[in-house]
């Protein structure tokens, strides 16, 4: 499940975008230069010429730290960390490395910030595609208290909407072409628009159709804790492995007495498997209640 190339995109504040690049820079042993365009771009090359961008995002409420307290600040300081092409054997460590050198620069995550995870589509076919959208659809509530879902952000990132996973359950599209259609059904204006409306839910293929044609996973509230954006790439990346080897998926909600342990089962039967990825179960499960060990208490 390690295999598939993704990208991350985190956003924050607390520092503005010149200075994140110029960390980037240090830390990829790379150079950096202001692009400009609309959203203020610096780009981060590194020396096997890969880019980084540190871009402004409109939605990111700006804020920095003055004595120990936060305080509104200038639109320099909306600041969404995009990174090119990863791979987690490769690219893990540094990643994390950058993570908290942002952190310990005075970087943070509020309330408005999310993280974005795209995941190669390359592999993807009409059987995975609704596996994909089945997955989500049955663990949605589990995932949104794990994952902490934030009501400002939940707009970003709504739940899969239940009309288009029924009619996706109903007609069993065979074809990729069949899915796109039902996903613009409900939906105005023209496909091809980037910022089209249809993007904003937790499992996103507005973007599998369109541009870069990858999957997107944008139920994370931002973090410049390396820990928990490993743990959500690891679960991005097993839920994207899932779906293109299980043979079918079911929408049905199971049902959840304990919901630390449910969490923990799955996160096992989906290859969250041994002491590598303990800190990552913990992560994943520290916002539910239940036991983890047991299913049922006396």
């Amino acid at each position: 499940m390690l295999n598939t190339r993704f990208g991350i995109e985190i956003e924050f504040t607390g520092i503005t975008r010149e200075s994140a690049a110029l960390i980037a820079a240090r830390v990829l042993g790379g150079s950096y230069e202001y692009t400009g365009t609309y959203y203020g771009t610096y780009t981060v090359t590194t020396p096997d010429g890969r880019k980084w961008k540190l871009m402004s995002d409109g939605s990111i409420h700006t804020q920095t730290k003055q004595n120990g307290r936060k305080t509104s600040a200038s639109g320099l300081y909306s600041v969404e960390l995009v990174s090119p092409i990863l791979t987690y054997q490769e690219d893990i460590e540094k990643l994390q490395e950058l993570v908290r050198e942002l952190r310990h620069a005075g970087g943070f995550a509020n309330e408005s910030c999310g993280i974005h995870i795209h995941l190669d589509g390359a592999n993807h076919d009409a059987r995975s595609i609704r596996n994909f959208i089945n997955i989500i659809a049955s663990k949605n509530d589990l995932f949104y208290k794990a994952l902490q879902i934030k009501p400002e952000r939940a707009r970003f990132c709504k739940k899969m909407d239940a009309r288009l996973v029924e009619k996706m359950n109903i007609t069993k599209p065979s074809t990729l072409s069949k899915i796109e259609d039902i996903w613009y059904e409900d939906y105005m204006g023209a496909r091809s628009t980037h910022y089209h409306s249809s993007r904003y839910h937790f499992l996103n293929l507005h973007s599998f159709f369109t541009g870069n044609h990858t999957v997107e996973l944008r139920g994370f509230n931002s973090e410049l804790h390396a820990g928990k954006i490993r743990s959500y790439i690891v679960l991005a990346l097993a839920l994207n492995h899932q779906a293109l080897t299980q043979k079918s998926a079911s929408a049905k909600k199971p049902q959840v007495e304990n919901e630390k342990f449910a969490m923990r089962t799955y996160l096992n039967r989906i290859g969250f498997i041994g002491d590598e990825f303990k800190n990552c179960r913990e992560h994943l499960t520290t916002h539910l209640e239940g036991s983890a060990a047991w299913r049922f208490r006396a």
